[in-house]
């Protein structure tokens, strides 16, 4: 049977390899749904190996915990992305918008130049 001093113990293991596993992947930084999965996956390893502690099977409760976290954390992520890309293309075409607009704002000036030379 488990300690509560060897589950601890799994439980920052598991944590650890989580961690290095996120960050030592990636070959950038990361994406919003990256970050989303990854938080989610330690944030349920390690509640999952707490409430799995509690029980008699810390690693089994982080196993399941960081499946469920990063399933749910991936999620998450992935619908923030999709608002910042829809934020993004907003923004563009926003600016696109500005610069149509004064294009106009000259064209006009140079129509009412013109208008008033003759």
């Amino acid at each position: 049977m488990h300690t509560a001093k060897t589950s601890f113990g799994s439980v920052k293991i598991l944590v650890l390899a989580g961690t290095m596993l996120v960050t030592g992947c990636a070959g950038g930084s990361l994406s919003t749904r990256e970050k989303g999965a990854g938080i989610g996956a330690l944030g349920g390893a390690a509640t999952g190996g707490i409430i799995g502690a509690a029980v008699g099977h810390p690693g089994a409760g982080a196993a399941i915990g960081g499946a469920f976290g990063l399933g749910a954390g991936a999620l998450v992520g992935d619908q923030l992305q999709g608002q910042e890309i829809t934020n993004y293309q907003q923004q563009q075409q926003i600016q696109r918008n500005q610069a149509e607009i004064t294009r106009n704002r000259q064209t006009i000036q140079r129509l009412e130049r013109q208008r008033n030379e003759y």
